[in-house]
């Protein structure tokens, strides 16, 4: 009997103990994506990163025109021309498409390279942010709001307005919602 005594005032203890530590934790939970596009640097990033889409666009437009071309002229002159040289024309043919699908992949790598680059500064000085904000109001787990496309948290308080306090933080006014009749 004694020892169910002792095995129970164990167990209510470390339940008070496990209740007393889960009081401390503070979870906030926020949308990093909303954040950023709210940033005041994103417009330009934006100007930017068209701009070099443009430019890589111009580019595979230009050596497609130019393979386009060539294959004109190899159609025109295949009737007349010898079956090597044919053969031949089709071999550089065929290399000048497969560099130009090829252009059109690195030009694709370069562009996610150029968006990951323009965006790293905003996307370090939104978690900077998040950070400081996290240690300024003694939180414990913040969660990003979006995994892909489901919510990582499944329940939070309504007042528990943490992206506001990291806006705020950044200077950046959160836009007014349309007032309902």
């Amino acid at each position: 009997m004694m020892k169910v005594k002792v095995i129970l005032a164990a167990m209510a203890l470390l339940f008070v103990g496990f209740t007393a530590q889960a009081q401390n934790i503070k979870i906030g939970y926020t949308s990093v994506e909303f954040i950023m596009d709210l940033m005041p640097e994103m417009e330009q990033i934006g100007a930017d990163i068209q701009d070099y889409q443009t430019q890589l666009q111009t580019n595979i437009q230009t050596k497609a025109a130019d393979f386009q071309k060539q294959v004109q002229a190899y159609q025109q002159a295949a009737p007349t021309m010898t079956e090597t040289a044919r053969a031949a024309k089709e071999q550089e043919l065929t290399k000048l498409q497969g560099d130009l699908q090829k252009y059109e992949q690195d030009a694709q790598v370069s562009y996610q390279r150029k968006l990951q680059e323009l965006l790293e500064p905003v996307q370090t000085k939104v978690i900077n942010a998040i950070n400081a904000v996290a240690a300024e109001n003694n939180y414990t787990h913040i969660f990003a709001e979006t995994a892909g496309q489901s919510p990582i948290l499944l329940y939070t308080k309504e007042e528990d307005k943490f992206t506001e306090l990291v806006l705020a933080k950044l200077g950046i006014q959160l836009p007014q919602q349309p007032t309902q009749k």
